[in-house]
């Protein structure tokens, strides 16, 4: 034991809630320099983590290793040798509950993330809603710390930006000097009711494309691949890199990005990582539920007023009124000029 803090932070899942971190632990290290982190989350996203000073990451393997409640003791044995001063737990599931009540039992402090249930509950409610922003899901992170005795306060702003090297062996489809603006495209997202209709979409790219910008289209499943490399043939400056290159290399190419399309999805976390602005659309969801992009604007995100809205936290709930017209009624010309703009003011 060198006497030094070294803080726990559990964060498992999902994609954009555990790239909304980096960001916060950033942070939190500027301000407490001489303070140790082991982040523990899925090796997936251990990429998230790597500018980091003083942090370590360990993975954490649910379906085989960690599996089950004799996992999360195997992994809190192996963790307890790693000197932990303190437990950051900022996920408050089931599997974090488990491993961070361990750790009280050994007599380590814990402070845990308060999700703000019943709040975000009256924001979505059909009946005497309450629309109003409440508090980001990054403050909800460092309120957490603050818990432990570390408080900070977040700066919320994206960095002056540092373009990642592109090797020509791993990205042969985009070559370096730019010659046009870039454009990266998210437009997947785990729920459908947080994706703009692709018929709409498909007018967004081909309209940014016949502009002269390249479009790079990003995204995860089989599924989402074969849409990608469709739209891909209909012009030459819309790629796809879905399934082409590794998430640590997907980082890189959106660290050259002019700016970044993204449904509420990872794809805006992961914009936010590498300080790329970033135009959202929302639909069931809406940024006052406290999960808009860390440094992004409020002003950059496109969405229609409507009496319904929102209807879900995480768009898991299907359309009640059945027309889904939080995003049929979005104009692809809305999103179009909100790039544009975007790109014309830098």
């Amino acid at each position: 034991m060198t006497g030094r803090n070294k803080i726990l932070v559990i964060r498992f899942s999902a994609m954009g809630d555990v790239a909304m971190t980096a960001p916060v632990l950033k942070e939190f290290i500027r301000d407490y320099p001489d303070t140790e982190l082991l982040m523990v989350s899925r090796t997936l996203f251990k990429p998230f983590f790597n500018d980091i000073p003083n942090l370590s990451f360990y993975p954490f393997d649910p379906k085989v290793k960690h599996k089950g409640f004799l996992g999360l003791v195997k992994l809190f044995i192996a963790l307890r040798k790693e000197g932990i001063t303190a437990v950051a737990d900022l996920h408050n599931n089931l599997r974090s509950k488990v491993l961070r009540n361990l750790f009280l039992l050994a007599g380590i402090k814990i402070a845990v993330l308060d999700k703000g249930r019943k709040e975000k509950t009256e924001l979505t409610r059909k009946e005497n809603k309450l629309c109003k922003q409440l508090k980001p899901t990054i403050n909800r992170y460092a309120d957490v710390f603050k818990a432990l005795g570390f408080p900070f306060v977040l700066k919320n702003s994206l960095e002056k930006r540092t373009p990642d090297t592109l090797p020509d062996e791993i990205f042969p489809f985009a070559p370096l000097p730019k010659a046009k603006k870039w454009i990266g495209i998210s437009p997947f997202a785990q729920h459908q009711q947080k994706v703009y209709p692709l018929l709409k979409m498909e007018t967004v790219l081909l309209a940014l494309a016949n502009a002269g910008h390249q479009l790079f289209i990003f995204g995860g499943s089989e599924e989402e691949e074969q849409i990608a490399l469709q739209w891909e043939k209909q012009h030459k400056n819309i790629t796809s890199v879905v399934k082409k290159i590794k998430l640590a290399d997907e980082l890189k190419l959106i660290s050259n990005l002019d700016v970044m399309l993204s449904m509420d999805s990872s794809g805006m976390h992961l914009a936010s990582l590498k300080n790329i602005p970033v135009v959202s659309v929302w639909g069931a969801t809406h940024p006052y539920a406290g999960f808009l992009g860390y440094g992004q604007s409020i002003n950059d995100a496109v969405q229609i007023d409507l009496y319904c809205r929102p209807c879900s936290i995480y768009g898991n709930i299907p359309c009640y009124r059945g027309d889904f017209a939080c995003m049929n009624n979005l104009s692809e010309s809305v999103v179009i000029n909100t790039v544009l703009k975007k790109l014309d003011n830098g």
